[in-house]
């Protein structure tokens, strides 16, 4: 009987479990994945911060200004509010960070962006990006300016110069991982380390939607609200027209000679559909973690010389100034449609550092699709 009652329990919580899954929702919703909140206190989440597009990550708020951030790949920080107590007995998994937050060694390219929308760039002390490799002016001017230190790559940090800052927290980008012994000995060094994991969300407003996080983190929640809903409202002003039949190729020319082109469903292609485009290598495979896939120029001819627009991506090389130069590349490219009717244009090459912009560059890819006397946009200009 009893092994009976046990096999009747243990369907009942299966069928439980999969109505969850099946309707989105669960007894436990705090418990799931890596978005724990239980800190061994009792302490009971109030609320917590509305997410629309990110999955990133979670923030929730508990009493007297104490904020639990949950991230992707089990990181947990709680935030303590400045001149509050640490809890004691505290989850070992659990980083705490005493606020004012300041003297950050930011090492993740993306976020600097997010900073510099939030003015924050004041809270930064280190970085991990060369001001050369950086298209956000303001915080490449602080750089030459020996207002934010260069506390070297990721793999290899300055750490008798990131002490000597006094930093609490280096945020890295995923990079990190395939330097594990960099990021053990951080956090030996008594510094907090987050994985930001932005370049993993599924949506482009999930990328910009990052920004909520830095927001918590500095106490800027309205900031980086006003920052989301204006760049979320461009978005649905181009969803509300109608969509465009213009096909797309979206591509660059490596060292070699051969096309790179993105995978479909990645963040840009997704966005090339967002702005109204079709992107014309929509059945390529997606079965393993590159975002691109390299073809042979004849293999890309044959895939997208009708291609309606063709955009060279200038993050890799920077790009190319006229159509000229475009077919200089490979003689094949004077043959496509687009470069024939004059439907060229080429990405700025600070494009792939402004994931706070994700509605304004969607907003230029629309008018590419839709306005054929359009010449210069804010990441985008058209070749002659």
């Amino acid at each position: 009987m009893r092994a009976q009652l046990a096999k009747l329990a243990a369907l009942a919580l299966s069928c439980v479990a999969l109505v969850a899954a099946l309707t989105g929702c669960s007894s436990t919703p705090t418990q799931e994945g890596f978005h724990r909140t239980d800190l061994g206190n009792g302490w009971k989440v109030q609320r917590s911060l509305e997410l629309h597009y990110a999955q990133g990550f979670t923030v929730d708020y508990f009493q007297d200004g104490y904020k639990l951030v949950c991230i992707e790949g089990n990181q947990r920080f709680l935030v303590v509010p400045e001149g509050a107590q640490v809890p004691a007995k505290l989850p070992a998994d659990v980083q705490v960070l005493q606020q004012p937050l300041n003297n950050l060694y930011l090492v993740a390219t993306d976020s600097f962006c997010l900073f510099d929308a939030l003015d924050a760039l004041d809270t930064v002390a280190l970085s991990g990006v060369a001001a050369k490799d950086l298209s956000v002016e303001n915080a490449a001017s602080l750089i030459r300016e020996g207002k934010i230190a260069y506390g070297g790559k990721y793999r290899e940090p300055d750490y008798e110069l990131i002490l000597s800052k006094n930093a609490p927290l280096a945020i890295e980008s995923t990079m990190i991982d395939h330097s594990p012994s960099v990021k053990e000995r951080l956090s030996d060094l008594g510094i907090a380390v987050l994985v930001e994991q932005s370049s993993y969300e599924p949506e482009p407003l999930g990328r910009t939607e990052w920004i909520k996080l830095y927001g918590a983190l500095l106490n800027k929640e309205d900031v980086a609200e006003a920052v989301f809903s204006q760049q979320e409202a461009l978005v649905k002003a181009v969803a509300s027209e109608q969509a465009t039949d213009k096909t797309v190729a979206f591509f660059y020319i490596n060292s070699n000679g051969a096309a790179v082109v993105r995978k479909p469903g990645d963040y840009v292609t997704r966005m090339i559909e967002m702005a109204g485009g079709s992107y014309i290598f929509s059945d390529l495979g997606a079965n393993d973690a590159m975002s691109t896939v390299t073809m042979e120029m004849e293999t890309f001819y044959a895939q997208a010389k009708d291609a309606d627009i063709i955009i060279y991506n200038a993050s890799i090389d920077g790009g190319v100034k006229s159509t000229q130069e475009l077919v200089t590349k490979n003689a094949l490219l004077s043959e496509f449609k687009a470069v024939n009717s004059g439907n060229v244009w080429c990405t700025d090459k600070n494009m792939y550092q402004q994931m706070v912009q994700t509605g304004t560059i969607v907003s230029n890819l629309h008018t590419i699709f839709t306005d054929a006397n359009a010449t210069t946009l804010d990441f985008a200009y058209k070749l002659n």
